[in-house]
């Protein structure tokens, strides 16, 4: 029979053990519901956009190649994400920001801009497609982590707290509202809402911060015909069925074509050039049709997980950086998330924002993967604590 002594020793040597192989493998919890979404989305972009890239490119492969590659290069910016240490990052806060307003610049003012749908958002470099707008969250959120953590003694007063911060984020959203893309201005400023408010910036002043700028808001809405349009869609689709109604009705047709079980993969009928961008901002109208409810219901359940994962770092790790980073980083995720659902769903206002590791592209899945890694080594923390005491 074995002492006592003998039992508590080999029971503190198992938590050391497994202390120890959290602290230098990967964290499962976040690992796999990221690699089986990348999976799923492979297959499912090649389903949304096979019929689409033969008739464009004469290739039902085009998409599919692109998607594997960015995926692939996504997989190993998570590697370098989970092994880079994350107080690194502090170092990279403003030249990111510097970074990002030069890219964003960039697509106004060089020949590289490339422009698609009336707008004008990505730079082409050679042969890939780079979104500045997508740069600009992850910046945004290194910075305020950075930055907030810095000042967490005067997190409180106005001219500390809140100033900075609102003045650099308005530095990025200017270029990007000229583009236009007001969805990635909507995220944006989310995000920093949010931040400041989890970061201790007293919430009168975010409240009174969003009655300031609510009549230039509406003014931006009104000014343009397109966005009324949408508004008015949104109310009512079916009264603009050729129109600004289009995408939400054949994406709720979508949705009510694939029932309980689906249609099977492959047997979309939407994406047979009636659901505009298939494989893009609709990709789960495509999901939702070709595995009915039940499809539906495991994407949802492997964000909850990702989600639930990284709400559970930030409030585990032992130091404020790292909480604001995580945090913010989970809710760059968990924002794109149900802007893009609801936006399928006929429930939001259309807009063009993709959905985290499914939908096609590439800035978006590498930034993304990158995220998940910086995710996972913030979560080795509170275990090498322990692991120290």
């Amino acid at each position: 029979m074995p002492s006592r002594a003998t039992t508590g020793l080999s029971q503190r040597q198992k938590r050391h053990a497994t202390a120890e192989v959290r602290a230098s493998g990967y964290d499962a919890r976040l690992l796999f519901p990221v690699l089986f979404l990348v999976g799923i989305g492979i297959v499912m972009v090649y389903s949304a956009s096979s019929a689409l890239a033969l008739k464009k490119f004469g290739s039902s492969y085009f998409f599919i190649k692109k998607q594997a590659l960015f995926a692939l290069l996504g997989l190993v910016a998570l590697v370098v994400g989970r092994h880079f240490p994350y107080r690194g990052l502090r170092l990279l806060a403003y030249p990111a920001i510097a970074l990002t307003l030069g890219l964003l610049l960039a697509v106004h003012l060089t020949a590289f801009g490339h422009s698609a749908g009336g707008a004008t958002r990505w730079l082409r470099l050679g042969g890939f497609t780079l979104q500045p707008a997508e740069l600009a969250r992850m910046a945004m959120i290194l910075y305020l982590a950075y930055s907030m953590s810095k000042k967490q003694d005067r997190i409180r007063e106005f001219s500390i707290g809140f100033v900075p911060h609102v003045m650099v984020m308005l530095i990025l959203v200017v270029p990007i509202m000229l583009q236009p893309d007001f969805g990635s201005v909507v995220i944006l400023t989310l995000i920093t809402g949010i931040m400041l408010f989890v970061g201790g910036v007293p919430l009168r002043f975010l409240a009174l911060a969003g009655l300031a700028v609510a009549p230039l808001g509406g003014y931006l809405l009104l000014s343009a015909d397109y966005r009324v349009k949408r508004l008015m869609s949104f109310l009512n689709p079916w009264e603009y069925p050729t129109s600004e109604g289009y995408q939400t009705i054949h994406s709720l047709m979508a949705f009510g074509s694939g029932g309980l079980w689906g249609a099977g993969i492959g047997k979309s009928l939407q994406k047979l050039f009636y659901l505009p961008e298939p494989h893009t901002d609709f990709i789960f109208s495509v999901i939702g049709e070709e595995f009915g409810l039940l499809g539906v219901t495991l994407i949802v359940t492997l964000y909850g997980i990702i989600i639930w994962r990284g709400i559970t770092i930030a409030r585990q790790v032992p130091d404020p950086f790292g909480a604001l980073l995580s945090f913010g980083l989970t809710t760059a995720i968990a924002l794109q998330v149900c802007i893009n659902m609801g936006v399928t769903l006929g429930l939001l206002p259309t807009k063009g924002l993709t959905l985290p590791f499914l939908s096609y592209g590439g800035t978006s899945l590498v930034l993304n993967m990158a995220a998940v890694g910086v995710l996972m080594n913030i979560g080795i923390a509170p275990n090498l604590r322990r692991k120290a005491r």
